[in-house]
């Protein structure tokens, strides 16, 4: 509780912004009112202010300044006259609507995301006849070809392999050429 004694609350003190603008409105300067004529106004008006009055009235004033309630000309605060324009948010304004003709039907909103993939029954029905199969582990068995005599890679020169043989992994052994053992003299 000893607290509560250092900083006494009043419990009649009106919320900063509403004292703010009784201020302005009781001094009614011709150009506003400066920030110490608010500050002394509020100090003999509503007597014991909290210890940390001129940080809190320094934070109101430029938040009531952003927000549009009052407006700074020359230092000085005053409300904004009845003819002013409202105080905008931030970013990019909205566009202006165009009116719609009388008797013509309001467009209907375009949906939100990617518009979904066009089905195609024949890609359904044969992802439907695999599914149902269990596929096995591993690559694939190779699919042979029928060689033809005399026609492909049978004809530049290099042997097919013998059917039947399965040929074994990696590159194949280099071919030593069979040379007569001739001597040269």
């Amino acid at each position: 509780m000893a607290s509560n004694e250092e900083h006494p609350q009043p419990a009649t003190l009106l919320p900063y912004s509403e004292m703010i603008m009784a201020a302005i409105d009781a001094l009614d300067e011709k150009n506003g009112s400066n920030k110490s004529a608010i500050s002394k106004y509020m100090e003999s008006t509503y007597g014991e202010l909290p210890p940390s009055h001129p940080s809190l009235l320094a934070a109101h004033l430029v938040r009531m300044k952003e927000s549009g309630e009052l407006v700074m000309v020359k230092n000085n605060y005053m409300r904004p006259g009845p003819d002013a324009p409202p105080k905008r948010g931030r970013g990019r304004p909205p566009k202006p609507k165009v009116p719609l003709p009388p008797g013509a039907a309001p467009p209907t909103p375009r949906p939100r995301g990617r518009p979904p993939k066009a089905k195609d029954p024949l890609a359904a029905a044969v992802a439907k006849a695999a599914s149902g199969l269990p596929r096995p582990r591993g690559r694939p068995p190779k699919k042979t070809r029928p060689t033809v005599a005399g026609a492909g890679p049978a004809s530049s020169g290099a042997a097919p392999p013998p059917s039947g043989v399965k040929r074994g992994r990696g590159r194949p052994p280099k071919v030593k050429p069979q040379f007569a053992d001739v001597g040269f003299a």
